[in-house]
């Protein structure tokens, strides 16, 4: 952990809120697009096209969802999450457009 800490040091908190903004919408519309274009596509058309369509779109997913967890980390420091928020923030990031809900509700400064 002392690895990614001082990786993100360099970072100031203005960036590390706005990436684990994007980056958690970022999540939740390619996991829309994973799921609700892509999967019925793959399995409707079993064309080549529809193949590479699913292999992007999951390839990126899986980009976002990392770039999710990694950003988690930072974001439990500067938002002051104890241990059963910064779990359930990474737990979001396996349940479909929940990344979005911990973004607009538990990244917030005056939560209560």
């Amino acid at each position: 952990m002392n690895f990614i800490e001082n990786f993100f040091a360099k970072y100031s908190q203005e960036q590390i809120i706005r990436n684990f903004r994007a980056a958690a919408i970022a999540e939740g519309i390619s996991c829309f697009f994973l799921y609700l274009v892509g999967m019925p596509l793959n399995y409707t058309y079993h064309e080549t096209w529809s193949l590479v369509l699913m292999i992007i779109i999951g390839n990126l997913h899986g980009l976002f969802f990392t770039i999710y967890l990694l950003l988690c980390i930072p974001a439990r420091k500067i938002y002051n999450w104890d241990d059963e928020d910064f779990v359930f923030a990474l737990l979001a990031a396996f349940f479909p457009f929940a990344t979005v809900w911990v973004e607009k509700k538990l990244a917030q400064f005056d939560r209560e």
